[in-house]
């Protein structure tokens, strides 16, 4: 049986090294992301390894995603595998100085896009049963609080949350559940997350030696090759340079 994973955001960071992990390993692919000129670039490159499926669509359009989940390919249509990548994080300013426009943003992708994707797909990986899995996108930042995580970091505590809840309700149908909860990684996101400042994005990464999209692919391909009995229900990773920060103290007597 030819194995077919669906992946959100693959335009770019760990979607789009996802996508050429598993394109190597012969799993077939349906590919979303809001740019359809990377989408098919990265659908040209590929399809020489496997087949593609491409969809432009944000996964913060619930009738968007329904339509085009409803209308796949016959040969797509049964999943092994659905990594949930598509996600981001907004500004690094404490909480009275953010907008709430931004806030909102972080919701609507990081939580409903993950929702609307998961139970739009889960008959089809329910269908393929033992073997199947779900990677979602979690981070350290829905564990360890950070200033100016704020509505990012809750948003992964969600994930979080979500994908043990998950695990539980798919008891008995052989898809398994994994959340990745990455730390310091050197991708588009962060530059997403700095509007665009690319010195800001240099000075975070300098000397850092920080976990690359290539290292996520890797990690989560070995999740989804696990033997089927074997749930890998969260993976904590960080580069060796990081590790967690003190107790913040205000020693301003008031």
């Amino acid at each position: 049986m030819t194995s077919t994973l669906f992946i959100t955001g693959a335009t770019s960071g760990f979607g789009e090294a996802c996508a050429r992990r598993f394109a190597r390993a012969g799993w077939s692919l349906v590919l979303t992301g809001r740019r359809a000129a990377r989408l098919q670039a990265l659908s040209d490159e590929l399809s020489a390894l496997t087949d593609v499926h491409t969809l432009e669509l944000d996964v913060r359009d619930r009738h968007g995603m329904e339509q085009a989940i409803a209308t796949l390919p016959t040969k797509f249509d049964k999943l092994r595998g659905l990594i949930n990548n598509a996600g981001l994080a907004l500004g690094t300013d404490p909480a009275p100085k953010c907008n709430l426009d931004d806030w909102d943003t972080m919701v609507d992708t990081n939580i409903k896009g993950l929702l609307y994707s998961t139970r739009l797909l889960l008959p089809r990986l329910i269908a393929h049963g033992r073997g199947a899995g779900i990677v979602n996108l979690g981070s350290i930042a829905g564990t360890w609080p950070y200033p100016g995580s704020h509505v990012y970091g809750a948003t992964k505590a969600f994930v979080r949350q979500f994908s043990l809840n998950l695990r539980n309700d798919l008891v008995g149908t052989g898809v398994r559940v994994t959340n990745i909860e990455p730390g310091l990684c050197e991708s588009e996101f962060s530059l997403v997350r700095f509007g665009g400042d690319q010195a800001k994005y240099d000075a975070t990464y300098a000397g850092a030696e920080a976990i690359q999209p290539e290292d996520i692919a890797e990690t989560i391909h070995w999740v989804l090759e696990q033997p089927p009995h074997i749930n890998i229900n969260s993976l904590e990773l960080m580069p060796v340079s990081q590790t967690w920060a003190g107790f913040s103290i205000d020693r301003s007597a008031k």
